[in-house]
């Protein structure tokens, strides 16, 4: 059990989609180098470059969805920011990347959860970084959830970066159905209460060989109440 305070156990049904979720992902990093899934990157400058376009202080709360074994988080410690935190489902992805880190691990905030079941602290973080997990929802009702999640935990003004594969990306990763997204199908999924700050795209080269078609968007949440 993790002594982390924002940590939510889990009951283990076998029907459960929370269980077979985890169990796809233990999985993968157990089986597998995390260098050698199709979504590793030495590093993600593309992410790095956005984040540092935020201006955000390197005191500012960030949270890393989906972070597992990436090296955004190393990244991010060597450019001075002092509270990250990294969310995933996998536990073998947080300990890949926590050994990896050495000493350094006991800088970071670490998750073991599901996005979509977790309760995070209201207001508290000014950057809410993911790469690729959203895209992994293809249930109407995960997404609403993921997004009321990002409504409630990221504070005024706060920024979201996430990535997800462009309409020409691949319909499958990691064997599981994706959604795939322009900018303008992404920003109606997160409404009126983010602006669009940003976008770009990305042919990322798997360490398989092959392409896979990204889109980044940077949203900022706007002053108003929420609805």
């Amino acid at each position: 059990m993790s002594s982390n305070p924002f940590y939510t156990s889990k009951t283990k049904h076998k029907n459960d989609t929370i269980v077979d979720n985890k169990s796809h992902w233990e999985n993968i990093y157990k089986t597998k180098a995390s260098t050698q899934v199709s979504w590793y990157q030495e590093h993600l400058q593309t992410q790095l470059r956005l984040i540092e376009r935020t201006g955000v202080e390197k005191t500012a709360q960030i949270i890393d969805v989906g972070g597992g074994a990436s090296t955004l988080v190393d990244d991010l410690l060597e450019r001075g920011f002092k509270h990250i935190t990294v969310l995933d489902i996998s536990s073998a992805a947080i300990d890949a990347a926590r050994k990896r880190l050495g000493s350094r691990r006991e800088e970071v905030t670490w998750i073991e959860a599901d996005i979509t079941k977790i309760s995070l602290p209201y207001d508290y973080y000014d950057l809410w970084h993911d790469r690729a997990v959203f895209h992994f929802l293809t249930s109407a009702e995960d997404r609403q959830r993921y997004v009321v999640a990002v409504k409630y935990s990221l504070k005024p003004r706060g920024h979201l970066i996430i990535s997800t594969f462009a309409l020409e990306g691949p319909p499958k990763c990691s064997g599981l159905n994706v959604v795939r997204y322009s900018p303008k199908s992404l920003h109606e999924e997160f409404g009126n209460e983010f602006e669009l700050v940003d976008s770009a795209s990305e042919v990322h080269l798997t360490p398989f060989g092959t392409n896979q078609k990204f889109i980044y968007c940077h949203f900022k949440k706007a002053l108003k109440d929420r609805e």
